[in-house]
């Protein structure tokens, strides 16, 4: 994962996490991105697409999530990343997550990896490049954790899977 427009270098930064949750599987992905950047020794700030706040979000780099809707984001996600202050956050890192239903079970025909393909795996970069085309700096990786049937709960290895994610982007912050 690479930064891209220099970096932020040493010391203690802010990160916003945003997201948009149906079943809650998105925000668990979403608090597990704030536990790690605090961890890693920087302020977290959680805002869900859904409620109000009295200012806009001001950090030094951000994480955008939302469920998968029909091959896409929701309405909110992408209302949010189209209204998303440029003056504020151009040139500012960016990544995108967003949660998916899982691939077909046993033997599955090409046919239905086309479909999962289709309408689970592009979400993510659908957002990537949507904020990349207001003129953000997403990073170019994305993360799509997986959900058990369709209301969750997440697969097993998604909260480990969203750690390492938020931990390498945050080490491409200090190259």
């Amino acid at each position: 994962m690479s930064i891209q427009n220099g970096t932020l270098g040493e010391g203690s930064l802010k990160g916003i996490v945003v997201y948009d949750s149906y079943f809650g599987n998105t925000k668990k992905v979403a608090e597990t991105i704030v536990e790690q950047i605090k961890a890693e020794g920087h302020e977290a700030e959680l805002r869900s697409m859904r409620e109000d706040y009295p200012s806009p979000p001001q950090g030094d780099f951000m994480f955008v999530g939302s469920p998968n809707r029909f091959g896409g984001v929701t309405g909110r996600t992408k209302r949010f990343v189209k209204h998303l202050d440029l003056a504020t956050w151009k040139g500012k890192p960016m990544a995108v997550f967003t949660t998916v239903a899982s691939p077909p079970k046993g033997e599955v025909t090409e046919k239905q990896n086309q479909s999962h393909e289709k309408w689970a795996l592009r979400a993510a970069p659908k957002l990537r490049d949507l904020a990349k085309a207001r003129g953000l700096s997403t990073v170019d990786t994305v993360l799509s954790v997986g959900v058990k049937d369709q209301r969750g709960p997440l697969v097993d290895d998604g909260l480990e899977k969203t750690k390492q994610f938020a931990h390498d982007f945050l080490q491409a912050l200090k190259k």
